[in-house]
């Protein structure tokens, strides 16, 4: 089975992931931090928006595939992996350059939980439905 969209978008998250990781490891390496956050507020930020992205992104993912292998409509696969795609970026650009609450923050976590929740009852509609 063939899923040319979900592949997009997992490898578009995929180069966001490693970007992310290459982050955290340029301050650890910039302080000599081999665990840990080392008290630094800008490494704690980063690793964890490494963590949410690690977190949200790979059952959303799975979600997104079965929905693109149950469905085929395109359309419908490019609004929820753009969702995804946009509401991780947006989050990791909030925790990365603010303390506390960003609105940058809240609007990625919205676009993530919609897309995670719309994927979730579209798919469970099409197992029980048929739709």
């Amino acid at each position: 089975m063939v899923l040319p969209i979900t592949a997009f978008y997992a490898s578009l998250l995929g180069i966001c992931y490693l970007y992310l990781s290459f982050l955290v490891i340029g301050i650890r390496r910039k302080h000599q931090i081999s665990l840990g956050d080392g008290g630094l507020e800008d490494l704690k930020r980063l690793i964890r928006a490494h963590g949410n992205f690690s977190e949200y992104v790979p059952i959303t993912l799975i979600m997104l595939a079965c929905f693109e292998a149950n469905t085929g409509q395109a359309w419908g696969v490019h609004v929820l992996g753009c969702g995804l795609l946009f509401g991780r970026l947006l989050h990791a650009f909030g925790l990365r350059h603010h303390d506390g609450a960003s609105w940058q923050r809240l609007v990625g976590m919205v676009l993530t939980f919609l897309s995670m929740l719309v994927t979730a009852i579209a798919n469970l509609m099409l197992i029980h439905f048929g739709l």
